[in-house]
């Protein structure tokens, strides 16, 4: 670990219940979900009892994922030594049909997140969820939020109601872009369409190794639509995407738009240059070859230094112990990957800490 401490680009505050945010939602709301005797608002997408949701040694008694700061603290923070830790909350508020309850609901997932996480432990930073169902109001969130310096991206899942560089979103990336925060697109999915091209999956397995498609997408629509050029200054993380897919899919795109640029004249850089200088990877799940040899070679086709942050993805099960890294990260990108390049990322990072980053 490098001397100043890690800092984790990805960790997880689970909502015990529905009842948590009931504090934070006002009263029509706290009533309607009484009233309709609600209590659970979690998405399909990471069943609680699934063993990837969760480690077993991390888990608490009943099986629940750890729901606490003080559970993160010792679980990981202490042991790691972590300087900071970017808290995404999943809780499904993307799921919602109506448009007002997802606003309420988003609202109070942010105040808890602020409350009762990042007022619990200085080394928590977080991101904003948002309800892309409203771009307008999702903006207006972003504004409402980003008053906290501790907030320090805007976080939607990968799989929407429409692709994500739709230009319907773009409200959402001018407001991320207005705020100095970045865009954290995670895997997960509000579930109007399948995660694959060809249909609905059967089973849990093919729903999570396919995110990676979702991913493919998702980018390919960022970048088609016009993402990076009309926001110059907004970075996009891709987090739980894995990493793997990067080259040879920014190779293909990059290929395929030297003979179809008129059909997108907007972007005037190729586009595997504008991932690299744009696009950010966090390594959890990591989907590397477990030699060294491979890895060094997967990190060559990447073509920067810069792209991957390290991230534990806690309470889920990705690595037992603290092994956090993938074996053979050479010495020099250790440093990078675990300080410099979440720094560069996440401009209120540097902020809050006081520092300068070259």
């Amino acid at each position: 670990m490098p001397d100043a401490g890690p800092i984790d680009c990805d960790v997880h505050p689970f909502v015990p219940s529905l009842k948590a945010l009931h504090p934070y939602l006002d009263r029509f709301w706290r009533d309607t979900f009484i009233r309709r005797g609600l209590e659970e608002l979690n998405s399909t997408s990471y069943p609680t009892v699934n063993p990837l949701t969760a480690r077993a040694d991390w888990r608490e008694a009943g099986g629940k994922p750890p729901s606490t700061p003080a559970r993160l603290a010792a679980n990981v923070l202490d042991p790691m030594g972590t300087r900071l830790a970017i808290c995404n909350c999943l809780y499904g508020v993307q799921l919602l049909y109506n448009e007002d309850m997802a606003i309420a609901l988003t609202r109070a997932l942010n105040d808890w997140i602020a409350r009762e996480w990042l007022d619990a432990d200085p080394r928590l930073r977080a991101s904003i969820v948002v309800a892309p169902q409203n771009p307008h109001a999702a903006a207006e969130e972003i504004d409402r939020c980003a008053a906290d310096p501790r907030f320090v991206q805007v976080l939607m899942l990968v799989s929407g109601e429409a692709p994500l560089g739709k230009r319907q979103h773009w409200p959402i990336f001018e407001a991320a872009q207005r705020n100095n925060l970045a865009l954290g697109i995670h895997a997960g999915s509000a579930y109007r369409h399948p995660v694959t091209a060809v249909g609905w999956p059967t089973t849990f397995t093919e729903d999570y190794v396919n995110q990676a498609q979702a991913f493919q997408s998702g980018l390919t629509s960022l970048l088609a639509e016009g993402v990076f050029t009309k926001f110059p200054d907004l970075t996009v993380v891709l987090i739980e995407s894995g990493v793997t897919w990067l080259p040879a899919h920014a190779q293909r795109l990059t290929k395929t738009w030297k003979g179809v640029r008129p059909d997108i004249p907007w972007v005037v850089q190729a586009p595997d240059e504008i991932m690299r200088a744009r696009v950010r990877l966090t390594v959890q799940p990591f989907d590397g070859p477990p030699d060294a040899r491979g890895l060094e070679r997967i990190l060559d086709h990447l073509g920067s230094d810069e792209i991957l942050l390290f991230a534990t993805d806690y309470p889920h099960w990705q690595f037992d112990g603290l092994e956090a890294l993938p074996p053979g990260i050479p010495d020099g990108l250790r440093r990078k990957m675990m300080v410099d390049n979440p720094l560069r990322t996440y401009v209120r990072l540097k902020q809050t800490l006081g520092e300068t980053v070259a």
